[in-house]
C-alpha cells in the first residue's frame, strides 16, 4: 500500500515585535494537501495564464496586491484584481483544507507570551481534527523560514505531534500552494479586523465594501475550512 502523505504549506500575518495598532493580530495559516491527489493540471493552467499576463514563474502576494505595493505599483486596480481573482479561483478549486490560528498582539505582554499563545492555537487546531492528521504516515512541513521564531514553533510542535515529519524551507516562487496559504491569512487578516470594526482604505478600494468582502470572498473560502 502506498505512503499516505501529507503536505502543509505555511504562511503567517504579522510578527513578534510590538503591538501596532494597524495590525492588531498575529494570524498562522496552515494549508494541507495530500499528494497523492495531483493538482498538477492546475498549476500548468495557472503558470500558463500567469505568463500570459507578463508574470511568468511569479509568486503571487495577496497583500501587495491588494495595497497596490511592490511589483503591483504601477499595475491599475483592474489589472490587480485579475491576478487576484486568478489565484483565489484557483485555490477554490484545489482538493485542499485549511485552518488558522490568531492571537491578538494587544493581549500579549512580549514575544514570548505571544510564541506561547500562537503554540496553543496551533496545537488545538491540529487536535480538532486529530484523526486526519494521524491517517497520513508522513507530514512536510514547506515553510519560508520568514520568522525564527515560528519556525521554532513548527519544528518542536508537529514533531512532538507526530512521529514521521519532515521541515522543508521554501521559496514562495517554487510552490504555488504557499501562495494559496498567503492568500488564506492575508484574508483571514482582513477578516479579523473587519471583526474589531477595521477596513483600510486599501481594503476598501479593492473589495469596495465589508459586505462585498465576505460575501464575494470570506465566505466562498470557508468552505474550504476544516
Amino acid at each position: 500500500m502506498a505512503e499516505r502523505i501529507l503536505s502543509c504549506f505555511i504562511d503567517e500575518a504579522g510578527d513578534f515585535g510590538k503591538f501596532e495598532s494597524h495590525s492588531p493580530y498575529y494570524i498562522v495559516a496552515v494549508v494541507t494537501h495530500e499528494q497523492s491527489d495531483s493538482i498538477q493540471p492546475d498549476i500548468d493552467s495557472l503558470e500558463t495564464y500567469l505568463s500570459s499576463l507578463g508574470f511568468p514563474y511569479h509568486a503571487l502576494h495577496t497583500g501587495p496586491l491588494i495595497r497596490r505595493e511592490s511589483d503591483y505599483e504601477n499595475m491599475n486596480m483592474e489589472e490587480r484584481k485579475k491576478l487576484f481573482n486568478l489565484l483565489f479561483r484557483f485555490t477554490r478549486k484545489l482538493p485542499i483544507r485549511f485552518f488558522t490560528a490568531k492571537v491578538r498582539k494587544s493581549e500579549c505582554r512580549d514575544s514570548d507570551v505571544l510564541e506561547a499563545k500562537i503554540t496553543k492555537e496551533i496545537k488545538t487546531e491540529i487536535e480538532k481534527n486529530d484523526a486526519y492528521w494521524r491517517a497520513f504516515d508522513k507530514i512536510i512541513i514547506y515553510y519560508d523560514n520568514g520568522q525564527k521564531p515560528l519556525k521554532r514553533i513548527l519544528n518542536i510542535l508537529f514533531n512532538s505531534l507526530f512521529s514521521n515529519v519532515e521541515v522543508r524551507k521554501v521559496s514562495p516562487a517554487d510552490y504555488k500552494l504557499f501562495q494559496v496559504a498567503d492568500l488564506v491569512c492575508t484574508l483571514d487578516h482582513i477578516k479579523s479586523k473587519i471583526d474589531i470594526g477595521q477596513f483600510s482604505n486599501s481594503e476598501a478600494d479593492f473589495f469596495e465594501s465589508r459586505h462585498e468582502f465576505k460575501k464575494n470572498f470570506w465566505r466562498k473560502l470557508e468552505q474550504q475550512r476544516m
